[in-house]
């Protein structure tokens, strides 16, 4: 068995490494761990999963609600509104508070969830070469030195550095923003070569398109680039938004006010119009109750809720109600692009014929939008778009979405939106499927009147380079 301490210090840059380099500095070879190494290096490197920040129970999450000077002078108010009698105002009062606490609690919990979604973000199983042979393993059974093998579809269960990459290409949009699958390869990269340029390496939690490889796990868990964002997440420092800082010296202010009016009110009537104190400090307790301004939180608490609502409606999840004006105060939001960073979708907005340009309406994957100006030669463009394509539409509670390459996926909306059934009749004959080495897609097929079609798309070079004739306005041309 290999000295199992020379791999407590991982590769540092193993895209920038060659293969046979990174198989050394694991001690693994392409014929994979054996059982007894891979259960050596999973309890030394821990399970393949992201750790689970401390999180606050239910009952400090619903007490943590009540941590605000306003809501300490409710409750006060309160207590001194049931002493008086005022049964209803001390009511109100409450409910205001529970309100306040019950939303905050809700709203937490959910954003809690959707942030401790990334943890799901790991795959379940994997393949892998263990003594030279291929099995399936849990997805946490992973570790430093597996050999893993990948196919279109896969999830990529750890960080892995390429050893075989064969049309290999994955969605990483989930870590760099790109709509468009990244080709990959197994040629080392530059030390400094940012996370979306390391072409040589296959992220965790990215899917494979198209292609087959292999690759040897280099990270697992929080090691790995998805684990480190979750580090991030985990390490985000609580601020107090603008409207949290106002409340709270507004509070501090007129709490302070009321008490020292009130103590005014009752040393003079004590001592300069000499009233019976019993009564009169009822009084005061009444007056400084009234001058408490309980509908203020009500206001604030339901002018938030509101908000809430809005932004969850737009699939916004907003964690602790005062984040609201914090988000309408922004006025500059930086990012390194825009759409894709969030929905990863791609829309046809341009068609370019002999015949002049037709613009597309319409967003995400939608088969709904109207083209400016209709006709033309749309209808062939549409159903080779149609027929030509790996890729299937599917709507979910009213959203599109695709299952594939979201270029093919903007294809087929695009083709919905010109001819609706334009691939109904069709059959698949044969295929080329899309290569890096060629550049193009081809597809045979047979049409329900006998007639049997080659539909080709690809990078434009190489399509036109096999084109001998062009289509327009006037019939065929050279």
């Amino acid at each position: 068995m290999p000295d199992m301490a020379a791999l407590d210090t991982l590769p540092d840059a193993p895209h920038a490494l060659p293969a046979d380099a990174v198989l050394r500095h694991l001690q693994a070879d392409a014929m994979g761990l054996t059982e007894a190494e891979a259960a050596a290096r999973l309890a030394q490197f821990g399970p393949n999963r992201l750790p689970e920040a401390a999180r606050r129970g239910p009952l400090m999450r619903f007490l943590m609600q009540f941590n605000n000077v306003l809501i300490y002078v409710l409750l006060g108010a309160a207590a001194l509104t049931i002493g008086l009698g005022h049964l209803v105002d001390a009511g109100v009062i409450l409910a205001v508070v529970l309100a306040n606490a019950v939303i905050g609690v809700v709203q937490e919990g959910r954003a809690e969830q959707a942030m401790g979604a990334i943890r799901q973000m790991l795959a379940p199983h994997a393949a892998v070469m263990r003594g030279g042979r291929r099995l399936t393993v849990a997805g946490e059974a992973l570790v430093p030195g597996d050999i893993v093998l990948l196919e279109a579809g896969d999830k990529v269960p750890a960080d892995l550095r390429l050893l075989e990459a064969r049309g290999l290409a994955l969605q990483e949009a989930m870590l760099t923003g790109e709509s468009v699958p990244v080709d990959k390869g197994i040629a080392a990269g530059a030390p400094d070569a940012p996370l979306g340029d390391r072409h040589g390496m296959a992220f965790s939690g990215t899917l494979v398109t198209k292609g087959t490889g292999r690759g040897i796990v280099t990270a697992t868990g929080a090691a790995t680039e998805i684990g480190r964002i979750g580090g991030l997440l985990a390490g985000v420092e609580t601020l107090a938004t603008p409207l949290v800082r106002q409340m709270d010296h507004f509070a501090r202010w007129l709490s302070l006010l009321i008490l020292l009016i009130a103590g005014l009110l009752l040393a003079f009537a004590t001592f300069v119009q000499h009233r019976d104190f019993a009564e009169l400090f009822m009084t005061v307790v009444g007056m400084a109750v009234a001058a408490i301004p309980e509908g203020l939180p009500a206001v604030m608490t339901i002018t938030l809720a509101i908000g809430v609502q809005g932004m969850a409606r737009r699939h916004a999840i907003v964690r602790r109600l005062p984040a609201i004006e914090a988000i309408g105060a922004v006025s500059v939001i930086c990012t390194d692009k825009t759409g894709t960073l969030t929905r990863n979708e791609m829309t046809v907005a341009t068609v370019a014929l002999p015949e002049g340009r037709h613009v597309v309406a319409g967003e995400g994957y939608a088969p709904d939008g109207a083209i400016t100006p209709p006709g033309g030669h749309l209808g062939g463009i549409a159903l080779a778009a149609a027929l030509c394509n790996d890729a299937e539409l599917h709507c979910k509670a009213g959203i599109w979405g695709v299952e594939g390459d979201p270029m093919e996926g903007a294809l087929l909306a695009f083709a919905g939106k010109v001819l609706p059934e334009a691939a109904a009749g069709w059959q698949r004959l044969d295929a080329i499927p899309f290569d890096a080495r060629h550049r193009f897609m081809a597809v045979l097929n047979r049409g329900a009147d006998g007639a049997v079609l080659v539909h080709v798309k690809g990078a434009p070079e190489r399509v036109l380079n096999m084109c001998r004739d062009q289509w327009g306005p006037g019939g065929r041309s050279r």
